[in-house]
């Protein structure tokens, strides 16, 4: 039985993506292996968002050279965001690679398979599901819409009929994908919106929470959050980055919104959903970014008080708006200066957040077990730890939260189903 090694890097539509490649190997006949050295097929899935990512990347790439060349039958591709336009450019500079294909293409040398044999075999407990690919925004920092194209959206039936075939299969949890999730539909024939999927998702026998990812501020309606609150299966756990709390850097970005209305949304999501966690993104040292405008914007996180803060030093990304027209005039050392502010300003929120859970009974869906403890997470993305000898996995358990710390909880089983 020949053998695939699919290494992967990057955002969860990546990951969902290698999911799926993996999975149509798998119904080719291929076996997975976590070696490369092992395999017939090696596929590597890119990540170009940071300048970190890129460079684990080539490295990567590069790495594999002299395993290629020493053994000319395997075959080795690429995809991800890597991967654009020019593929000419990309064999000339590496020419041990025998295909490059766009994110979210079937390999070029395979035949595309029935929708079915393409999704996860053996899937866990929950689940990515893409429902719309690429980016029409065009923020001025970002690559993904040079590399993913325009918004393209899957047609409602299709994803229902996914979602069911996975829940047969034993998933319990979906996650919705998208560059920017609340743009689904609008180039649909009918126009369905994010709320309409949701609401068919919802009503699926055996589907026990949805998760969707990620959301633009600017476009967030009011018929989203209504359907937030309103269907009990989708979680209290909500992904809206921020960026940046300065006017100026913000509109340097092309965001589309200004603190003070992401304010104003932030409000209007804690009045409709009681007890929602929203999680945020922030990036620090964008070009012009000074003292005062970064201060904004931790100013801004001690206000608004997120679950969770993903933040990251501004990288240049060749081709995109800040790049062709704004110097990266932050120093190196600036930018690691206000990362790890705004992280220990995180670690104290957090800290704080979580420590009022203690005694409280939460309810997980167990996911998996590492060192003799089962974990899961709440509807509110916590991650919770607990010990027993039955088997929870795939499970919901209800656990009473004993210990608290910024990054996980820990507790007792008292029931589960």
């Amino acid at each position: 039985m020949p053998n695939c090694h699919i290494w992967t890097i990057g955002c969860q539509m990546n990951r969902a993506e290698s999911e799926r490649l993996s999975s149509l190997f798998e119904h080719l006949g291929y076996q997975t292996t976590d070696t490369a050295e092992e395999a017939d097929v090696i596929v590597l899935n890119s990540c170009v968002v940071r300048q970190h990512a890129e460079n684990r990347v080539l490295n990567k790439i590069r790495a594999l050279k002299p395993f290629a060349r020493a053994h000319p039958d395997v075959t080795l591709a690429v995809t991800g965001c890597l991967v654009n336009s020019d593929t000419a450019r990309l064999k000339k500079d590496f020419p041990h690679v025998h295909h490059f294909f766009k994110p979210g293409d079937y390999p070029p040398w395979l035949e595309k398979p029935a929708p079915p044999a393409v999704l996860p075999q053996q899937p866990a407990p929950g689940t990515f599901v893409p429902i719309i690919q690429g980016c029409n925004n065009f923020c001025a920092y970002c690559i993904v819409p040079y590399r993913r194209g325009r918004e393209v959206s899957r047609p409602v039936a299709e994803i229902v009929c996914e979602v069911r075939e996975l829940v047969r299969r034993g998933v319990k949890e979906a996650t919705l994908l998208g560059q920017n999730v609340d743009s689904y539909g609008h180039d649909l024939p009918d126009k369905p919106d994010l709320a309409d999927l949701l609401e068919k998702l919802n009503a699926i026998e055996g589907l026990v929470r949805i998760r969707f990812l990620t959301n633009h501020p600017k476009d967030m309606s009011d018929k989203l959050i209504e359907a937030i609150a309103g269907l009990d299966k989708v979680c209290e756990h909500i992904s809206l980055p921020v960026q940046a709390g300065s006017d100026d850097i913000l509109r340097l970005m092309r965001r589309g919104y200004t603190a003070d209305e992401y304010r104003q949304l932030v409000r209007k999501i804690r009045g409709a959903v009681p007890g929602v966690a929203l999680s945020t993104d922030v990036i620090v040292g964008f070009p012009t970014e000074s003292v005062a405008q970064f201060q904004e914007t931790a100013s801004l996180l001690s206000e608004l008080r997120f679950d969770t803060v993903h933040v990251a030093a501004y990288s240049p990304r060749s081709g995109t708006i800040a790049a062709r027209e704004l110097e990266d005039d932050v120093p190196p050392e600036v930018k690691k200066e206000r990362l790890n502010t705004i992280e220990q300003l995180q670690a104290g929120i957090l800290a704080e957040i979580n420590e009022k859970l203690r005694g409280e009974t939460v309810e997980i869906l167990v996911e998996s077990r590492v060192k003799g403890k089962w974990q899961g997470r709440t509807r509110t993305d916590k991650l919770v730890f607990f010990r027993d000898s039955h088997d929870y996995m795939g499970k919901l358990a209800n656990v009473r939260i004993e210990k608290t710390s910024p990054w996980s909880l820990q507790g007792t089983v008292s029931t589960a189903n």
